[in-house]
């Protein structure tokens, strides 16, 4: 038992955001394998409330067009070679994790909570496969023009664009120090 909370402990420690890829394929059967894993986040409806959309390959260039459909004539002439060649060629998967958009907050706020632990499950299962994950909340998630060209439905929230990809260890960033939870925590052991 100690073996196992010490090698998740290590997992959580070590995990980093990766923003550069090889840009080598990581096999679609291993992404689905971790969802597969990551699903098993805690949530509170009857149903789990994710959905994925996942661009690999040729497909990486659909989402370069639908982040495209952001920019404005004179951004997509200054940065659409820039972009294309980000998205179609660096950056081997691009995972958008959806849920449905709910009217009735508590449930939103239920569904949004349970797609953020399903992101950082992944996020850790991945890391230990040597994937690396960079999770962009941009503001194209919430762009009509984007959600149309993605593939978003109607009705659906765009909770973050997983960027994944294999990367070299030695270019990721040092962690980035902690407050101490002693600093963070009131205690109540009274009343």
């Amino acid at each position: 038992m100690e073996e196992t909370y010490q090698a998740i402990e290590k997992t959580i420690r070590e995990r980093r955001t990766v923003n550069h890829f090889t840009g080598e394929d990581v096999p679609v059967p291993l992404i689905t394998e971790l969802l597969d894993a990551a699903v098993w986040a805690p949530f509170h409806s009857r149903k789990e409330p994710w959905r994925f959309l996942m661009f690999v390959g040729e497909g990486r260039k659909r989402f370069s067009d639908a982040v495209l459909a952001t920019y404005t004539a004179d951004k997509r002439e200054q940065y659409g070679e820039r972009v294309e060649q980000a998205y179609c060629s660096e950056v081997p998967v691009h995972l958008l994790v959806l849920i449905d958009e709910e009217p009735r907050w508590k449930e939103w706020e239920e569904a949004l909570s349970a797609a953020s632990a399903l992101i950082q499950n992944l996020q850790l299962l991945a890391w230990e496969r040597g994937i690396g994950v960079v999770w962009k909340t941009n503001d194209y998630n919430w762009s009509p023009a984007f959600r149309e060209a993605a593939g978003v439905k109607p009705g659906q929230k765009v909770v973050g664009t997983l960027h994944m990809g294999y990367f070299d260890p030695s270019k990721v960033r040092r962690a980035r120090p902690r407050t101490p939870v002693s600093e963070l925590l009131t205690l109540v052991d009274s009343v």
